[in-house]
């Protein structure tokens, strides 16, 4: 099958591309390179540098031919969404219509989308949060990105464009950006590596349900494969752990204690996020493989090595 993968130059796009090429499917790539690498991009993918925005994605659409899209490309970091929430709507939203008015154009017959759970639900008393909860979203991210799983519902409706949502928990692994406000398993391992002081927004009891990459990358695969499944899928473990909670666990995967301090709170951040996956195990025949254990020493050994190459170009 002929797959475009949309920022499958990032984090977790460049892990969907690969699990992808695993499988045997033929992928082109879409990416602005703005939070992208060129170097996660396998080799035997074509990369398009384009953002998913302008009219160069018709191009690639034109060039390429796709049976099936898989779309990543996103503003992904809540405090930015809150800072610019214009900017989040124009990529969040109008990436995905400019990308499924290129599908209808093009006869895609189906979008695989990456949404997001916690940013969805917003705060509930029902954890773990199941996909038939209310959605209250506390962010312009979680707003931009329920208003494109709208989208992808309509075009289904209107146009036959199959589609399915995978609303992720907090995803974590190699590759992901340790420097950028998302993503506190990346920040807390490159700073306990670089033996640099933590901050813990608020009291650091907030919790979230940590889910490997290479698990979302698998999900994105089984979504693809399965073209009857539809709707949105709830794509996590169904533990919950508290920030405090995974700073010990991530120092005892380092074999490093940290020196930790607490900051205020962040805005619009949720209190607790724990989602419930039976839907993904029933729709998918999907269920995680890598605990959270396993996933934190996988990521500090990369990012250790990163940083003992970083070292060794300094020497």
């Amino acid at each position: 099958m002929k797959v475009l993968v949309t920022g499958g130059a990032g984090f977790i796009g460049s892990h969907v591309v690969d699990r992808l090429l695993t499988a045997g499917h033929e992928v082109a790539v879409v990416d602005d390179l703005s939070t992208g690498r060129r170097e996660f991009v396998d080799p035997r993918a074509t990369l398009h540098v384009a953002d998913v925005r302008g009219d160069e994605l018709a191009r690639v659409f034109e060039a390429e031919r796709p049976d099936t899209v898989i779309h990543l490309a996103a503003q992904a970091e809540v405090r930015r969404s809150v800072e610019d929430p214009a900017l989040d709507a124009a990529i969040n939203i109008g990436g995905i219509l400019n990308l499924l008015l290129c599908c209808r154009r093009y006869e895609v017959g189906r979008v695989v989308y990456s949404s997001t759970g916690g940013a969805v639900y917003g705060d509930t008393t029902v954890l773990p949060t199941p996909e038939d909860q209310p959605k209250r979203p506390a962010s312009p991210y979680g707003i931009s990105k329920l208003v494109a799983e709208h989208y992808l519902a309509c075009w289904g409706a209107l146009y036959g464009v199959g589609g399915i949502a995978l609303r992720y928990a907090n995803v974590f692994g190699p590759r992901q950006n340790p420097l950028g406000e998302a993503g506190v398993v990346a920040i807390f391992s490159h700073r306990v590596l670089h033996r640099e002081p933590i901050t813990i927004n608020g009291d650091g009891e907030q919790t979230r349900d940590y889910v490997y990459v290479e698990d979302v990358a698998e999900a994105n695969l089984r979504a693809l494969e399965r073209p009857d499944a539809s709707g949105p899928v709830n794509i996590g473990t169904g533990v919950e752990t508290s920030v405090n909670a995974l700073l010990k666990r991530l120092e005892a995967a380092a074999g490093v204690t940290a020196e930790a301090r607490h900051g205020p709170a962040k805005v619009g951040e949720q209190r607790r996020s724990v989602l419930d996956a039976s839907a993904a195990k029933r729709v998918l025949g999907w269920t995680p493989h890598v605990t959270l254990d396993e996933g934190l020493r996988r990521t500090v050994s990369y990012f250790r090595g990163a940083r003992a190459q970083i070292e060794e170009k300094r020497s």
